[in-house]
């Protein structure tokens, strides 16, 4: 049993890392924090940290029952978060990743940092389809190794950017995005062929 888990894991960590796509976001990160301390920044990031992770599990462990409640099936979720996902792939490819404006230390951790730019509707979507197609252990794993990655990001987000450098970072963001759009793809064929068979 265990070995049938390990590729949907994997395929999970990797799909969920691709949409959070910390490093993508780093460019945007310092862009809102460049007028705080070292420290408030430190402190921005542990709470964004946080409140993207308890986002991440209480969709996990309280998606299906929101679905059932509206009578939500997997593949209508398919189809629209594919939808979703390709037009955040396309904003990214052409912006560079989301267009925010600037906050105070106390929100920024949480909206836009935590919401929407690391759990927002992409990794929404995604959380929910693995969710019903892989479960919630898988689910659960996939969350706690993304975001203590992205914890590990955002620890090291300085010397990240300088090693990476305006132009590297872009590149990433642009370079998730293709992939952003390839799941974003699957996920609605998957959708459009078992809603259409």
């Amino acid at each position: 049993m265990v070995q049938n888990l390990i590729p949907e894991m994997v395929r999970a960590v990797t799909a969920l890392f691709i949409v959070v796509d910390p490093l993508g976001n780093i460019p945007i990160f310092i862009s809102l924090t460049r007028n705080l301390s070292k420290e408030e920044r430190r402190r921005v990031f542990n709470t964004a940290g946080v409140v993207a992770f308890l986002i991440a599990i209480g969709i996990v462990l309280g998606g299906q029952q929101i679905l059932n409640l509206f009578g939500i099936g997997l593949y209508s979720i398919m189809i629209a978060g594919g939808i979703l996902l390709a037009i955040l792939s396309i904003k990214i490819l052409v912006y560079g990743g989301w267009v925010e404006g600037e906050g105070s230390e106390g929100d920024l951790g949480a909206v836009p940092i935590a919401f929407p730019l690391l759990v927002g509707p992409g990794a929404i979507t995604t959380l929910l389809v693995y969710n019903q197609k892989a479960g919630i252990m898988v689910s659960v794993i996939s969350v706690l190794i993304v975001m203590a990655v992205t914890r590990v990001i955002l620890q090291f987000i300085d010397s990240i950017y300088r090693i990476l450098g305006r132009v590297g970072s872009a590149v990433v963001a642009r370079l998730m995005a293709v992939f952003i759009a390839a799941i974003a793809v699957e996920f609605m064929i998957e959708g459009i062929k078992h809603s259409f068979p």
